[in-house]
């Protein structure tokens, strides 16, 4: 899992030319670490719909109207800023998290964006997108994503699709999602051929690391199950937020679904 060779490689292998832009690591966490997980959400959901209060966090719903379901859960796209909450934190202080971020980003390292993805039965797919596009930093790299399968991902219920190497390419033109209510923050790329993707078929517990220029999509979910997963995005300590382009040329503040945490300090988690 945390091979001294592989983790010698591993920036090469999200960074460099020639190479992948990702790196998958099976069965990274037991199917009890997904479910605790899974449960916090699920609570936390139905929590924010009775009392309204989302502990801190951003809840996200889906946008379409056409969706079917009983409990609130059912009708979430993304809850954003739960890095801090004890199941994601938990995982986010093992020994070899701290191994992987260190390897590819160096000896000090802030999560600064999380978000758990439902994908319920008929959620449509995110679009083809860098998630570089979403962070005006600098230094603008490097950048790298966890994600964490919590439940099977397959073909039928809206698995990643990735396209090796599109780390090496600059952030592309991004437009808003062109599909009728779009959710929250959706973009697309138009402009570049696609036709080499490769599916990313995972079992519970998989984790998934890559390149923030890697280009990547989902696909709807056309089953009757559930396709959740977990990401967390990392920069190196001392990264400066930009904050959100508000058009004309103006920034705002930092994006409300950013949530800067100091993780590793000089190779140690805190």
């Amino acid at each position: 899992m945390t091979d001294p060779a592989l983790l010698n490689d591993l920036a090469h292998t999200l960074r460099q030319s020639h190479a992948p832009g990702y790196q998958l690591f099976e069965r990274f966490a037991d199917e009890q670490t997904c479910k605790d997980m899974l449960d916090d959400m699920v609570e936390l959901a139905r929590r924010a719909a009775a009392e309204g209060d989302a502990g801190g966090t951003l809840v996200a719903p889906e946008q379409q109207q056409d969706l079917n379901g009983e409990q609130p859960e059912d009708f979430v796209s993304k809850i954003f800023r739960v890095q801090r909450r004890e199941p994601f934190l938990r995982f986010l202080q093992r020994d070899d998290v701290c191994h992987l971020l260190t390897a590819a980003l160096g000896p000090d390292v802030d999560c600064f964006l999380s978000q758990f993805i439902f994908k319920n039965p008929g959620a449509r797919g995110q679009p083809w997108h860098q998630d570089a596009f979403y962070f005006p930093f600098k230094p603008a790299r490097p950048v790298v994503a966890l994600w964490l399968a919590i439940t099977e991902a397959t073909l039928e219920n809206g698995c990643l699709h990735i396209l090796p190497g599109s780390q090496n390419e600059p952030v592309h033109t991004h437009v808003p999602d062109r599909r009728e209510n779009a959710n929250y923050g959706y973009v697309e790329i138009v402009d570049h051929d696609m036709s080499a993707s490769q599916p990313c078929l995972l079992q519970t517990g998989d984790l998934l690391m890559f390149d923030s220029h890697l280009m990547h999509r989902s696909t709807d979910n056309v089953s009757n199950g559930i396709r959740a997963a977990m990401v967390w995005h990392f920069a190196r300590a001392g990264t400066e937020d930009l904050g959100q382009d508000l058009g004309s040329g103006k920034r705002g503040g930092p994006s409300p679904v950013n949530d800067w945490m100091p993780l590793i300090r000089n190779g140690e988690t805190l």
